[in-house]
C-alpha cells in the first residue's frame, strides 16, 4: 500500500466513528511497529480531541510520534518528532487542536481529515515510504 493509500484509508477509518485521529494514524501504520493493529488502537484510544479532550496537540501528531518512536526504537525520536511537527505545522497552519478546529470563514483552519492525512503522509516522507 502506499502512503498516499495510507492516508486515504487514514482518513476512512477517521470518519467511520470507530477510530479517533490518533487511532485512524496509528492503524495504517502497525505494519511499521511491532504491535497489532488492535494493540495501537487501545494504546492510542486517549489522545483524541487534542491530549485527552484538552484541545492541546493534535491527536493525529500524537499517534505518528508514537508510530515514530516504536520505529526508532526511542534512538533520535525527539528530531524526528520535532521534524513532524514542524512539517505539520506548516501544512496546517497550527499543531494544537483548538487552534485548527477554530473556524474562520466558516471552515476550520485544518478539519479532522486534513490532520489525519497530513500526518501519515509527513510519516512517509519522513521515513521514506
Amino acid at each position: 500500500m502506499t502512503i498516499q493509500e495510507r492516508a486515504e484509508k487514514a482518513v476512512q477509518l477517521k470518519t467511520s466513528g470507530g477510530y479517533n485521529c490518533s487511532q485512524a494514524v496509528t492503524a495504517v501504520l502497525a505494519d511499521q511497529t511491532n504491535l497489532t493493529e488492535e494493540q495501537l488502537k487501545q494504546v492510542s484510544a486517549g489522545f483524541c480531541a487534542g491530549m485527552g479532550n484538552q484541545e492541546a496537540t493534535c491527536g493525529a501528531i500524537i499517534g505518528v510520534g508514537m508510530i515514530a518512536g516504536l520505529k526508532t526504537e526511542g534512538k533520535g525520536t525527539l528530531k524526528v518528532a520535532r521534524s513532524i511537527q514542524e512539517t505539520f505545522k506548516d501544512r496546517c497552519g497550527a499543531i494544537t487542536c483548538k487552534d485548527l478546529k477554530d473556524v474562520t470563514d466558516g471552515k476550520p483552519l485544518c478539519p479532522c481529515e486534513e490532520c489525519v492525512r497530513n500526518a501519515v503522509l509527513i510519516y512517509g516522507e519522513i521515513f521514506g515510504l
